[in-house]
């Protein structure tokens, strides 16, 4: 759960400074079909799905360093109760 969260973290900083994409779209669907705005579907599913690309990306190399981290906190922490039990 708790990297399901991290996702939703990146996913909404990618939003924010990608914004400009969901706003084409809702912009496109929000006014009356106009050849004319036809652009603005394509640049903003461009934007969106870069940004959601993006997101993923970050995540995944999130993802490795905090394993490696997670397993050397570990053995960390099985080394000091041993040491602790030994004593």
């Amino acid at each position: 759960m708790q990297a399901f969260w991290r996702y939703v973290r990146i996913q909404a900083m990618m939003f924010v400074f990608g914004i400009v994409g969901p706003i084409f779209l809702v912009i496109y669907f929000a006014v009356q079909p106009d050849p004319t705005v036809k652009w603005m579907y394509w640049w903003g599913l461009f934007i969106t799905a870069g940004d959601i690309l993006l997101a993923l990306w970050i995540f995944t190399g999130t993802q490795d360093q905090t394993d490696r981290y997670d397993v050397r906190r570990r053995l960390e922490l099985a080394s000091r109760l041993a040491r602790n039990r030994s004593e």
